[in-house]
């Protein structure tokens, strides 16, 4: 926590540095101090304060002074900082408007001038008010905050974005929280703005795009080398293991994450299967600590960012970024992993954001309290969103075609599931129409055995259906099977152009594309397993072929 400031106001100068003198001298090693001649200039600074998320304790203000008696001054200095203490430097002749102002300013203590010794008339007062200060104050959050409308897309996509980069953030609805209005009105923020991101420096920024914040809280978007040995696109698990692996092993590495480091893992609430972890860790627990040590070792991040081509050309590779830059690196590794599937549900597209989510259950758990929510998919992301929303929610509905979890989801989450008393499973059912005007109100679900539709309330729909691959900008140059996932290793051969694209002596690596030195893993690579643990000996294991491809060059 900062040290919070007592501020001392008084239109005389001598009385001024007198009373700083002696307050500074007693105090100084816990507040800062703070003395202003002006009444009006001292009501501008505690209004910049406050824009610096910065905290009073204590006001001391003469009684006479000729821009507003003090009495006015404690006023309206007690409407930006409420809960800090007032004190009145008064002479003889104005106790009576101190008295008075004891019961309608709710005055905490008048002092008399002078004050002398203060070590009987004035630090025992001081102390005390500081005392009782220190045991009511609670430290305001230091960190970022959000404000704006719960059922605001934008609004979704930044604390989605935050929650993914393991960004701390305080969320204000500003239809329910005070603290909202009372920062709006602060920082003059025009309502058609918001969202609004306040950071702790008292800097703002309206609407932001992800780019916009990753420069502010300092995520880098430009490449420190001219040429790198392995340049690493995404960061999710596979990604990871390869910068980690990368890194200890020397390579001059790169690591491009479109979005948030950690993938679709990276959001799971529990991760109870993954090897030396016997009671589990959430996604983000496992990002923090595998991106912690990808960075020890001197590998490079680049987020948000985005690649939109990669050319290869004189036993190089060149990847064009969404922000017009290129990157040179002798070798790559494509590990961008997967997405979920848009559903075609009647509503859902149009309550995208305002109700309705694609994963982000992290993101959007506190706007569930109390309510019922409903997940639609079998897989254990959908698993582990569930048990992870059931300490939120009234009810969780997990919505799947199927009759049964076992074909889709492991175990030891189907045994959570049925032990959890607010979780209940609608098998051979789907989501036929979410309803509502600018949020989500209800969901109207179908069985597809009987044709019966019924709608029930709902406070939020998460979707974790399918597993869509992200190489939309991976061109036809690289091999691909039906679904868009790529193919690596002895898979190609099955390709009739392979031979014609291949013309090395020797065969592809296992995890190598078409494209000689351009390597893929995880889920993104046709034939995956599709788990944490697999992905990150594929990572892994890139690092071991990037090494003999360089080798033989």
């Amino acid at each position: 926590m900062k040290p919070p400031f007592i501020i001392i106001i008084d239109d005389d100068s001598q009385v001024l540095r007198a009373i700083q003198r002696d307050v500074r001298s007693k105090f100084r090693e816990d507040y800062k101090i703070l003395a202003i001649e002006s009444a009006a200039e001292a009501l501008e600074a505690v209004k910049e304060l406050k824009q610096k998320n910065e905290t009073v304790a204590l006001f001391i203000s003469d009684q006479r002074m000729p821009e507003m008696e003090g009495t006015v001054f404690l006023e309206k200095a007690k409407e930006v900082f409420p809960g800090a203490k007032k004190v009145l430097l008064t002479a003889y002749s104005d106790i009576e408007a101190a008295i008075k102002a004891i019961n309608t300013l709710r005055l905490d203590y008048y002092l008399l001038k002078p004050w002398s010794p203060p070590e009987q008339k004035l630090y025992p007062v001081i102390t005390d008010l500081l005392d009782d200060w220190q045991n009511n104050f609670t430290p305001d959050f230091e960190g970022i905050k959000i404000i704006g409308y719960q059922w605001s897309p934008l609004s979704h996509k930044i604390k989605d974005f935050l929650t993914g980069n393991l960004i701390p953030y305080k969320w204000l609805d500003v239809e329910l929280h005070k603290e909202a209005s009372e920062l709006i009105d602060v920082h003059k923020i025009e309502m058609e703005k918001l969202p609004v991101v306040l950071f702790e420096d008292g800097s703002l920024l309206n609407s932001p795009s992800h780019a916009e914040i990753g420069e502010k809280i300092g995520l880098k978007s430009t490449a420190a080398r001219e040429l790198y040995d392995v340049v690493i696109i995404g960061a999710g698990p596979a990604g990871l293991a390869a910068a980690v692996y990368g890194g200890t092993e020397g390579l001059k590495t790169l690591m491009i994450e479109k979005k948030a480091p950690g993938g679709q893992a990276g959001t799971s609430s529990r991760i109870e299967n993954y090897l030396g972890f016997p009671s589990g860790l959430s996604g983000a627990d496992l990002t923090r600590r595998a991106l912690t040590q990808a960075l020890r070792f001197g590998v490079e991040l680049l987020s948000p960012s985005e690649v939109v081509d990669l050319k290869s050309k004189d036993n190089y590779k060149i990847l064009s970024l969404s922000n017009g830059s290129e990157i040179k690196t002798r070798t790559v590794i494509i590990s961008t992993g997967v997405d979920y599937r848009t559903m075609d549900a009647k509503g859902v597209n149009e309550l995208s954001g305002a109700g309705v989510y694609y994963g982000a259950a992290s993101a959007e758990a506190h706007s569930c309290k109390g309510k019922k929510v409903f997940i639609v998919g079998g897989g254990n992301s959908a698993g582990q969103a569930a048990m992870y929303l059931s300490g939120y929610a009234k009810k969780v509905f997990i919505v799947i075609r199927k009759d049964s979890l076992t074909s889709s989801m492991s175990h030891y989450l189907i045994d959570q599931i049925d032990k959890t008393d607010n979780i209940s499973v609608l098998p051979n059912t789907v989501i036929a129409e979410a309803v509502g005007s600018n949020r989500l109100e209800c969901v109207t679900i179908e069985n597809t055995e009987t044709g019966e539709r019924k709608t029930e309330d709902a406070g939020a729909l998460f979707i974790f259906i399918g597993a869509r691959p992200i190489t939309d900008w991976v061109g036809t140059y690289i091999f691909k099977d039906s679904r868009g996932f790529i193919e690596t290793g002895r898979d190609l051969f099955k390709h009739e152009n392979f031979k014609k694209v291949w013309r090395l002596d020797r065969d592809p690596y296992l995890l190598e594309t078409c494209i000689p030195g351009i390597f893929s893993a995880g889920d993104v690579r046709a034939g995956a397993m599709n788990r944490v643990a697999s992905a990150v000996g594929e990572g892994a294991m890139a690092i071991k072929l990037v090494h003999e491809y360089i080798a033989g060059v």
